[in-house]
């Protein structure tokens, strides 16, 4: 069902009420407190229902502008009550795009696991701060459980890891524990403890954050060395080689290589075993991005050889929010070194990490992070972990592995309507649409072209119908093309086709 703001109705007694006079304020407003909360609850499965119908539209698109008009937004100096509280709910979900849709492709991070989600109301509810065993306990205890679980998956059975808010702090947490470990005193004297000038390596395709790493890590994006990528979007590994003897020859330092398991854009797996053998022949940190593609390592079917190698690294990002289906956000950072996190880190602040506490101390993470505090992340993913089983996920990976290869085989069944830019390793899908008038043109550069302009006008008219949400992108080698992404566990082939007809009905007169 569509979400009707006007249909969420108070009792007219509860409705006039403030949050003042619910708990915690009037400890006596049981019944009304229960009462609005439970209206809340029949806003949001609403909203999940309209999520999982297919009749319903993806989303209901309106201009900045015109959306401004549409809602009230205003923050007033006094208070609304109850009912318009409600009523702000119904409307701020009408009008927000369903990323748990099954006609969502458009982002990384898709679907609507419900268990997660259960997991993330809960987490609301328990409103703690992942810092200290004193203060988060039971959650502080699920994520270590969780995360050794997730380094043995890696290959290791030694290590650390944290969770961290998104892959992009992740890749830094990695960035700093490696200098750390190169250059111990760094932590307390900076840049002039450095024997030369420091230098990164990543590839062409790898996500901007690696760059900012030496941005925000002083390096400057200048030493953020940019290695060639081939054809499928992999890091070359012989240009990589000669790039860190090119540098080291010029009497700068390398010291850390991030590799990426499932590029943003194409989904690309750089070669890792012949990467891990450069980093050890010339004494490298090798740090795999892997936010995208890790969720591959649940899976027997799929893990190998795109992931062959991952147990040489040093440090791991892996984002289970990503093909894991966790809510947002969920992203880990892996050491296969215990202690390194806590020395690079650690600021013994005694007012917040007392040594004296009446528990073993080593359960408190706070002095781990950078951050201080921090959100938690854990309960959703280890509830939903409960739910499947480590054999669930790698049946749900292997499904969207075995839909993306669904989408192939249908684009290739329609070459005059589609053409197929890449195998893919991943699931993401690369391709263009042709029109009409171009069906039957030789593929050129020239036609490359104008496929590029009819991209942007079919998102457009998607976005405007509401019926389906694909992103596109240009990249390195060509302009733009669409790129679909199958990560929702609610997807299916017919949603797969629907996508493509789609399309189609939506260029027919282009």
């Amino acid at each position: 069902m569509s979400i009707n703001p006007q249909g969420y109705k108070l009792s007219d007694r509860t409705g006039k009420l403030t949050a003042e006079d619910i708990l915690p304020h009037n400890t006596a407003a049981g019944p009304e407190t229960r009462e609005f909360l439970l209206k809340v609850i029949d806003v949001l499965l609403d909203f999940v229902k309209a999520s999982n119908d297919r009749n319903e539209k993806v989303l209901e698109f309106h201009h900045p502008e015109d959306m401004k008009r549409l809602l009230d937004l205003d923050v007033p100096d006094t208070a609304v009550p109850l009912q318009q509280l409600i009523q702000d709910c119904a409307t701020t979900l009408k009008y927000q795009v369903k990323t748990g849709h099954p006609h969502f492709f458009n982002q990384l991070s898709t679907g609507l696991d419900l268990v997660s989600m259960a997991g993330e109301w809960l987490t609301a509810t328990a409103n703690t701060n992942m810092f200290t065993y004193e203060i988060a306990p039971v959650f502080i205890l699920m994520e270590n459980v969780v995360l050794t679980k997730m380094r043995e998956i890696i290959g290791w059975n030694c290590g650390d890891s944290i969770l961290a808010p998104g892959g992009s702090v992740s890749n830094l947490y990695a960035f700093l524990a490696a200098r750390h470990k190169m250059f111990p005193n760094y932590k307390e004297h900076g840049a002039k403890c450095l024997p030369g000038e420091l230098v990164m390596f990543t590839s062409d395709q790898s996500h901007y954050s690696v760059k900012s790493c030496a941005s925000v890590g002083g390096l400057g994006t200048d030493n953020c060395i940019i290695i060639s990528s081939d054809t499928a979007g992999r890091m070359i590994p012989s240009e990589l080689e000669r790039a860190v003897v090119e540098h080291k020859n010029r009497g700068q330092i390398p010291f850390f290589v991030s590799a990426t398991a499932g590029t943003t854009v194409l989904g690309a797996f750089d070669p890792l075993m012949e990467i891990a053998d450069i980093c050890q022949k010339y004494g490298l940190w090798l740090h795999v991005d892997a936010a995208w593609g890790g969720g591959l390592l649940m899976s027997k079917k799929y893990r190998h050889p795109r992931l062959t190698g991952i147990e040489r690294a040093d440090s791991v990002t892996w984002n289970p929010h990503k093909l894991m289906g966790a809510l947002l956000q969920c992203s880990t950072i892996h050491f296969k070194e215990d202690g390194l996190l806590i020395s690079c880190n650690q600021m013994s602040a005694e007012y917040l990490f007392m040594t004296d506490k009446l528990y073993d101390i080593s359960y408190d993470t706070g002095d781990k992070v950078i951050q201080c505090g921090r959100h938690n992340d854990i309960f959703k993913l280890w509830l939903q972990w409960r739910s499947k089983g480590t054999d669930g996920f790698g049946k749900t990976i292997d499904t969207l592995m075995d839909l993306a290869l669904y989408q192939v085989r249908r684009i290739k069944a329609q070459p005059d309507k589609f053409y197929l830019i890449m195998e893919p390793e991943c699931v993401n899908v690369s391709f263009w649409y042709i029109p009409k008038r171009l069906r039957g043109v030789a593929h050129s550069p020239s036609k490359e072209s104008e496929l590029a302009k009819i991209c942007p006008i079919i998102k457009g008219r998607m976005m405007e119908s509401g019926t389906l949400m694909v992103g596109y992108q240009p990249d390195d080698r060509r302009p733009n093309f669409f790129r679909s992404i199958i990560s929702s566990a609610a997807v299916t082939q017919q949603d797969v086709d629907f996508m493509l007809n789609e399309i189609d009905r939506l260029g027919q007169d282009l």
